[in-house]
């Protein structure tokens, strides 16, 4: 396309909000005027669909759930009153909880003041609230946030390490909806065993967000935990940033939450739109759609220009992939769908793999996020008439120029500043986009049965572990792998087993081997009494 269609052509597709001072441009991606008009019946079942949503429909068919994350950004559009005061009234309760954690009125006496918190939880638990954490906590915060967001010992060894001088002044929120999610209840106990070992009682350090009368709720209610804050049934993990799960640890960061919902009810209001070229979010879906065929056939590449944002990637994998890949759609019908996420930082791209994405295998899109604001104060000079954020600038562009010369498409999104306000709007945006997308090609965005079937496969590999343990110590003579595998009914679980053993005796869980354990053919195993 010659240079003069091409300006024309980014003229037509830019989209501005003068509002949020918000553009998003998706002229370097190659879809038709006739691919448009031909998706303008999916668009508006996608808009009939996301009205529904947001009046309380079931969305959530497989869970009998309605879907309502909307509705903490701007309460008055629950479906009733009771929906309503939940919300308001915990976003009042978080207010007057990061309040008197800062004054130290929970804590006394004062130079007992809380100065650290770990947040401990998984998946949405954790991604939203890191994420929002690094773009946004101040450098003077007035509490340092860490997280335990897995079940890998040595992670968390490193962080209560780290703050074994300071854990009579560090807060504990533990995360988790229904209170039996294994990695955030294993990091729970560990911090626990951890306070019991100074001597310190866990429960004056506690803050739960849960399901009302889940497993936690019940522990949080009977160890006299600090309070406790709701896990609405109708608000997903991976959307939950705008609940207690992500307002709570930003609060007490000193972040303006309010700031984070206006700009999200803003970007929502503007994606309510029932016209495609007025809908960002819309447009966004249409991007990935005409892109990837309907089917997710290219991976998308998110490339944010600015390190506070360098987690946004990390955030919009699980809040994309786990919406958009499902096996299954609305009807039953086995589609395969999903959509790719991963990414890095820009200019850091430019040493890292934009090299593939410039000449490789062209199996992805570019996202771009370009932040229009350098720094607060002047830019000094590096070279004449250059500034460090003109380099960043000019590597955003050349970029994008490259990879379309070379027909790869790319999206860009231009917020102003990293803001409290912006990024709540950019969550929003992916929000809504991921919704629009998901009735375009008749799936349930808001269910995740892959992750709850690999849940389950878990609790069986435990549940074995259990049983290979049990059968060693009642055995009087060595076993081979394959040995115990019959003597438990498990043949088909053979190699399963082999691993069981490897990883107990690397931590010298009892097990005692005879031979190679890279040989497992040969290996004889009983166990150290």
């Amino acid at each position: 396309m010659d240079k003069a269609k091409l300006w024309q052509r980014y003229q037509d597709w830019l989209y501005y909000n003068p509002d949020l001072n918000f553009y998003l441009d998706i002229s370097r991606m190659r879809f038709s005027d006739e691919f448009v008009q031909a998706m303008q019946p999916r668009f508006e079942k996608a808009f009939q669909d996301m009205a529904s949503l947001e009046t309380g429909a079931i969305a959530n068919p497989d869970e009998n759930r309605m879907v309502g994350h909307y509705w903490l950004r701007n309460p008055d559009l629950a479906p009733n009153a009771e929906l309503k005061a939940e919300i308001t009234d915990t976003l009042e309760q978080i207010k007057t909880f990061a309040a008197q954690i800062h004054s130290g009125y929970l804590h006394p006496p004062q130079e007992n003041r809380f100065t650290d918190v770990i947040s401990v939880g998984i998946g949405g638990s954790a991604l939203g609230p890191q994420f929002v954490s690094q773009a946004l906590a101040p450098l003077d915060a007035p509490i340092n946030l860490h997280f335990i967001d897995n079940t890998d010992p040595t992670g968390i060894d490193e962080l209560l390490t780290t703050l074994r001088d300071r854990l009579a002044r560090t807060l504990v929120i533990v995360i988790s909806k229904s209170g039996g999610t294994p990695e955030t209840r294993n990091g729970m106990i560990e911090v626990k065993q951890a306070y019991e070992a100074q001597n310190l009682d866990f429960g004056s350090h506690a803050v739960a967000i849960t399901g009302k009368g889940s497993k936690l709720d019940q522990i949080a209610t009977t160890e006299g935990w600090i309070t406790t804050f709701p896990m609405h049934d109708w608000v997903g993990g991976r959307t939950s940033e705008m609940s207690a799960v992500g307002l709570v640890p930003a609060a007490l960061q000193g972040i303006d939450i309010d700031a984070i919902l206006s700009g999200a009810k803003t970007m929502d209001n503007l994606t309510r739109r029932a016209e495609l070229k007025s809908n960002p979010a819309a447009l966004l879906s249409l991007a990935w759609y005409a892109v990837g065929n309907g089917k997710g056939e290219k991976d998308m590449v998110v490339l944010p220009y600015k390190d506070r944002l360098s987690l946004f990637s990390r955030y919009l994998q699980q809040l994309v992939m786990e919406s958009l890949g499902k096996e299954k759609d609305l009807d039953g019908n086995t589609v395969y769908q999903g959509l790719a996420v991963y990414g890095n930082k820009g200019s850091t791209d430019q040493h890292a793999y934009v090299q593939q994405l410039r000449e490789g295998v062209p199996n992805f899109f570019a996202t771009f996020i370009e932040v229009l604001k350098d720094r607060d104060g002047k830019s000094p000079e590096v070279e004449n008439g250059v500034t460090s954020g003109d380099y960043l600038s000019g590597l955003l562009q050349g970029t994008r120029l490259a990879l379309y010369d070379n027909h790869r498409d790319s999206i860009t999104i231009t917020v102003e500043d990293v803001t409290p306000r912006h990024v709540g709007a950019l969550i929003a945006l992916y929000d809504r986009a991921v919704g629009l997308y998901a009735s375009l090609v008749n799936i349930n965005a808001y269910h995740q049965p892959g992750v709850e079937a690999g849940k389950k496969a878990a609790a069986s590999v435990l549940d074995l572990q259990r049983e290979v343990v049990s059968l060693l110590q009642q055995e009087n003579t060595p076993l081979s792998v394959p040995e115990i595998a019959q003597k438990l009914n498990a043949a088909e679980k053979v190699e399963i087993i082999y691993k069981i053993i490897r990883h107990l005796y690397s931590n010298g869980r009892g097990i005692k081997v005879e031979g190679n354990l890279g040989e497992p053919s040969r290996l004889q195993v009983s166990w150290q009494n």
